[in-house]
C-alpha cells in the first residue's frame, strides 16, 4: 500500500490536478482509514484495499492488476494455503448429498461452471443458520484447492443473496447474484457468467465474439456499404493489417458509398492502428489536442525506454527521439506531443459517408482516433457516450514488491485540460441508439440511407 501510494504522488501525472485545497484533508483522512486497513487485512485482500484508494483519482487508466503468470502452481498453492476453509471433503458432501435427500435445501449440491472444470458444493452452514456455504471441488489446483471457500449465500424467507463471492486471487468481488431454479447467475456489470446444479441443465459454453477477438475485420454489407470491425484491443501487431484491409478492400472499391467503423466495446491500445483510417474520413485539417508528459525517472525507464521492436524504422526513430527529449527535461512536466494539425494534399472522394459506431466500453485510443474523425464533414457517431478514459494515457505499468500484483499510472496527459475534460464523460454521439435496439450496424445503415447520408 504505502509502495502505491508513493509510487502515485511522485509519478501519476494527474495526482496534483486531482488532490488540492479543496480536497486534501479528506484524501489525507481517506489515505491514513484505508493504510491502517491494509495493515489489518489478509494478504488476498490487497487487490480490493488498494482499488479502493485508487478509485479516489476517478481514472480508468489507473488501475492494479492481478498476474500470477510467472510463478510455479507450488508457488501459488503456497501464497493461498492459509485461507478459508471448509471440513466438507468431495466424500463426505456426496455422502451427505445421498443421505439427506428428504431434507435438502434447493440451493444445496454440486454446481458447475460453463466448462464442467470448476465446480463447488453449496451446502448448509453449521455454525450461521439461514447461511450456505460454496466450497470448492474441483478448481485450477493453483490459485484454489478443495475445501477452499468460494462463496457465502443468506436465504431470507425463499429469496437468496450473496453474502460475499472471492474471485481468483480471493479477494471479495461485488457481483450481482441471482438464482433461477437450477442455473446460478453472478456478474460484474461487464460479463455474466452462469452456473449450474448437478448437471441437471446441459451446459452452454459461452458466446465469443469472434470477430473482436482475431483482429480487424471487413466485410460488405450490400454493393455501397463496408462494415470494418475494429478488435476489442489496439495491438500494434495489427497496424498492417488495417493498412492491408483499407488498401485492399474499401480503396479499391470504385464506389463505396458508405463506411461503417464499430469501434463498441474496444477499449483503447495503440493509436497507430488508428492512423491508417484518417486519411479516408479526412475532408480537411484535423486538430490534434497534444500531450504532456511527467518526465520522472520511473516514467521513462518503465515506459518509454520501452521501445516496441515490431515498430517500423521510422516510428523508432520517433520513439528513441522521444526517450532522448525526456532524459533531457528530467522531473519536469514537458509538452513531448505539441498541438498540431493533420493536413493530407488529397481528400478521398470514397467513402462518401463514414459512420462511427461506439458504446461505453469504447475507450483510450479508440476515443482519441474519434476526437478526430469527428472533424471531418463525412463522419457520423452513433450510439452512445464513449467510456470517457481519455484525458490521461500513456500507461506506465510496474510490479508491486509482492510480485503478484502490478500497478499501472498514466504519464501524460491532454492538454484539453483543465477547459475541457471527458473523463468519466465521454463523447457524446451525434445520433443515440435507442434502448431495445439490438443490431446496431443495421440501424446505422437504415438511418443513414433515410438521412441521405
Amino acid at each position: 500500500m504505502k509502495f502505491v501510494i508513493e509510487r502515485v504522488k511522485k509519478n501519476y501525472i494527474g495526482y496534483n490536478d486531482k488532490t488540492d485545497a479543496s480536497n486534501k484533508k479528506k484524501f489525507e483522512i481517506f489515505t491514513d482509514s484505508l493504510l491502517n486497513e491494509a495493515g489489518k487485512a489478509a494478504t488476498y485482500q490487497c487487490l480490493p484495499v488498494i482499488r479502493k484508494w485508487l478509485s479516489f483519482f476517478k481514472d480508468k487508466h489507473l488501475s492494479i492488476a492481478y498476474n500470477d503468470s510467472h510463478y510455479s502452481k507450488e508457488q501459488i498453492r503456497d501464497y493461498y494455503a492459509h485461507e478459508e476453509r471448509t471440513d466438507w471433503t468431495d466424500s463426505l458432501f456426496m455422502a451427505y448429498l445421498d443421505n439427506s435427500k428428504r431434507s435438502l435445501d434447493n440451493i444445496e449440491g454440486v454446481w458447475k461452471d460453463h466448462t464442467a472444470s470448476y465446480q463447488i458444493g453449496i451446502v448448509k452452514d453449521k455454525k450461521s443458520k439461514g447461511e450456505f456455504i460454496g466450497f470448492v471441488i474441483k478448481a485450477d489446483g493453483a490459485r484454489w484447492m478443495p475445501q477452499q471457500v468460494k462463496l457465502r449465500i443468506v436465504k431470507t424467507g425463499k429469496g437468496y443473496f450473496l453474502k460475499y463471492f472471492r474471485a481468483v486471487d480471493h479477494s471479495l468481488a461485488a457481483l450481482s447474484f441471482q438464482k433461477i431454479n437450477d442455473t446460478i447467475a453472478l456478474g460484474d456489470g461487464v460479463v455474466t457468467s452462469k452456473w449450474y446444479k448437478n448437471a441437471t441443465i446441459q451446459p452452454k459454453p459461452l458466446a465469443q465474439n469472434s470477430d473482436q477477438e482475431s483482429g480487424p475485420k471487413f466485410r460488405f454489407l450490400d454493393d455501397q456499404t463496408g462494415l470494418l470491425q475494429m478488435p476489442s484491443y489496439a495491438s500494434l501487431d495489427y497496424v498492417a493489417e488495417v493498412d492491408s484491409i483499407l488498401k485492399n478492400k474499401v480503396k479499391e472499391t470504385a464506389k463505396l458509398d458508405h463506411l461503417i467503423i464499430d469501434l463498441r466495446n474496444n477499449y483503447g491500445g495503440s493509436v497507430l492502428m488508428y492512423d491508417k483510417i484518417i486519411p479516408y474520413v479526412y475532408t480537411g485539417p484535423i486538430l490534434t489536442e497534444g500531450g504532456i508528459v511527467l518526465a520522472t525517472e520511473e516514467n521513462i525507464r518503465d515506459y518509454y525506454s520501452n521501445i516496441p521492436s515490431n515498430v517500423s524504422d521510422s516510428m523508432r526513430k520517433v520513439f528513441e527521439k522521444n526517450l532522448n527529449t525526456l532524459k533531457s527535461h528530467l522531473n519536469e512536466l514537458y509538452p513531448l506531443y505539441p498541438i498540431d494539425t493533420i493536413k493530407f494534399s488529397k481528400i478521398m472522394n470514397y467513402p462518401k459517408s463514414v459512420s462511427v459506431i461506439m458504446n461505453r466500453n469504447t475507450a483510450s485510443a479508440a476515443e482519441l482516433f474519434i476526437l478526430q474523425a469527428k472533424q471531418s464533414s463525412k463522419v457520423k457517431l452513433y450510439g452512445t457516450n464513449s467510456s470517457g478514459a481519455i484525458d490521461y494515457l500513456e500507461v506506465v505499468r510496474t510490479k508491486l514488491p509482492c510480485g503478484f500484483y502490478s500497478l499501472g499510472y498514466p504519464a501524460c496527459k491532454s492538454m484539453r485540460l483543465p477547459g475541457y475534460p471527458l473523463d468519466n464523460i465521454g463523447i457524446k454521439p451525434d445520433v443515440e441508439i435507442p434502448v431495445g435496439i439490438s443490431d446496431w450496424i443495421e440501424f446505422v445503415k437504415a438511418y443513414s440511407i433515410k438521412k441521405g447520408q
